[in-house]
């Protein structure tokens, strides 16, 4: 017998350590499978298994390879070793001590029980129905718990597939579970569907190898979701702004269960309600009429709604409300009603009325102006003079403006022109009103900004040859006048800016004598233009 290749792990320094070294490749060999009296065989050899669509998982060229430090070839210890290998496990043999197979139920006793599952080790203890070395085999199909498929190979035998059933003798002494098949999704679950509120969303269950059994529990922001365990889930509120998904798991005989979660929708929606019936206005759309609104209603039903009226598409404030009074504010405008209907989970719903015939109202004719007289001057007063008006019972008001400010109080025919009001525009407004006819305005302005009237006075002191003029001026609402002002004594003339409502000039070469003095004011914006005279004796030098 050739020797084996020298173990990965590093050998024992001592003689009893080599021994086991020894001991631990050389007990790997396996005799005959068990007694065939429990037994079918399905094939023998790698040719034949082939051909009749039983699989050798390329053990054929893999078997010249050792295993988990099995003996190669024809070995029932190699072969399950190498499956274990290609399903994942490590080429390190799990256990220490011998390869025997008998040896390989007592070695994994924590993970060894009676119940048969694909991808386990069938394990025939020695003495159970084998010989002194005992046997193991890779379970590929679990038919029932009393009749499996392995597959196999032996020591000084050939490869093979068979069916043992459990009675009389030959079945496994125990199962070890080094790594059992999981039934697998060769497709995953997802979901289908638009996540919002109301809408049903579908579970497509996936593809699963081996064909199972499946289960299905919905999900929502990743928890279960109660009672969430058909193929359909209808969106509720309170899955509102949460992902969903499924969980699918599959069960077959034999197999572990599987697992597989579908990825996640998008963020759940809120809900889409529908026009179920539009809502429609009633009345006569007539100033001073009222309308009526019949709200319609929406499906799913809404919970609640709110009302909005406009007039050729400008909402009319204040009016939320089934009935809307018309006023002259809609004359010759249509009317409509925009119904928001609400339900919580749900995108509000607008459904807005047909509009109304345009609302009819009158117009006023005005057959002699209004005029506004007075000057614009503080202290002064503005009157109106009415005019006269089509239908004469119509109500008149006055409203005195300031610039485009209304003047507080002011709501006469006549206003009396303040300080406050220097420099301003001065106007009025003038509102004929009557129902069923659209309000009127007219707007009359005074012919200029307000003025003031100044106070001057003259102060005139002679002296050789010459005179001394000095000019006070006062004007009501202006604080401190100026300006420019000139003085003429005998065609003489001196001119000066009035600082602080007062001016000083020297008039110079005049003849001795009495004079007249003539002071002229020339005005500003707000304060209007004044003249004075005065006399002076002027001396002989």
């Amino acid at each position: 017998m050739t020797p084996p290749p020298r173990s990965r792990r590093r050998a024992a320094p001592t003689w009893a350590g080599a021994l086991l070294t020894v001991l631990g490749v050389l007990a790997v060999l396996a005799p005959v499978p068990p007694a065939q009296a429990t037994s079918t065989y399905l094939c023998t050899g790698y040719s034949a298994c082939a051909q009749a669509g039983y699989s050798h998982f390329g053990y054929k060229r893999a078997g010249d390879r050792m295993w988990w430090r099995m003996y190669t070839g024809h070995n029932c210890t190699n072969y399950v070793a190498y499956r274990l290998v290609k399903n994942g496990m490590s080429e390190e043999r799990p256990w220490d001590g011998t390869g025997m197979a008998y040896n390989w139920g007592r070695a994994n006793r924590g993970i060894t029980d009676e119940v048969p599952m694909v991808g386990s080790v069938a394990w025939w203890n020695a003495g159970d129905g084998v010989g002194s070395s005992g046997h193991v085999a890779y379970v590929q199909k679990v038919l029932s718990n009393r009749r499996i498929v392995v597959s196999e190979d032996s020591w000084s035998g050939d490869f093979h597939w068979r069916t043992i059933r459990k009675r009389g003798g030959g079945w496994p002494t125990g199962f070890i579970h080094f790594k059992d098949r999981r039934v697998t999704a060769s497709e995953p679950p997802r979901v289908t569907g638009t996540p919002r509120v109301g809408e049903t969303l579908s579970a497509d269950l996936g593809t699963w190898k081996p064909a199972a059994s499946r289960s299905v529990q919905w999900y929502a922001a990743g928890s279960p979701i109660e009672g969430a365990t058909g193929t359909t889930l209808t969106a509720t509120r309170a899955l509102l702004r949460t992902r969903l998904s499924v969980r699918v798991t599959a069960t077959a005989r034999g197999y572990l269960p599987g697992r597989a979660t579908s990825e996640r929708t998008t963020l759940v929606r809120r809900g889409v309600m529908e026009v179920a019936t539009r809502p429609r206005i009633t009345g006569t759309p007539r100033v001073d009429e009222v309308l009526t609104l019949d709200p319609g209603a929406a499906t799913p039903t809404a919970g609640s709604h709110v009302v909005r009226w406009y007039a050729d598409g400008e909402r009319i404030t204040g009016a939320s409300a089934h009935r809307l009074r018309l006023t002259q504010a809609q004359i010759r405008r249509e009317i409509t009603a925009t119904v928001v209907h609400r339900r919580e989970g749900y995108h509000a719903l607008e459904a807005t009325t047909a509009p109304t015939a345009k609302v009819e109202a009158g117009r006023f004719e005005v057959t002699s102006p209004f005029t506004l007289g007075g000057r614009p001057r503080v202290g002064r007063t503005l009157t109106v003079t009415p005019g006269t008006f089509e239908p004469a019972d119509a109500t008149v008001t006055y409203t005195w403006l300031r610039g485009d400010q209304v003047v507080e109080g002011a709501e006469g025919r006549s206003y009396d022109v303040g300080r406050a009001d220097l420099g301003e525009q001065l106007s009025v407004r003038v509102d004929l009103r009557r129902a069923g006819y659209r309000d009127k305005s007219l707007t009359l302005q005074a012919e200029r900004t307000v003025t003031t009237v100044p106070t001057l006075t003259v102060d005139a002191t002679g002296l050789e040859r010459r005179a001394v003029v000095r000019l006070r001026l006062t004007a009501p609402g202006v604080e401190s006048v100026g300006g420019r002002a000139r003085v003429r004594i005998d065609g003489r003339e001196v001119a000066g800016r009035v600082v602080d409502g007062r001016l000083r000039v020297v008039v110079r070469d005049l003849d001795p004598g009495r004079h007249r003095v003539r002071a002229i004011y020339e005005g500003t914006a707000l304060v209007e233009a004044a003249r004075a005279t005065d006399r002076v004796r002027v001396r002989r030098g």
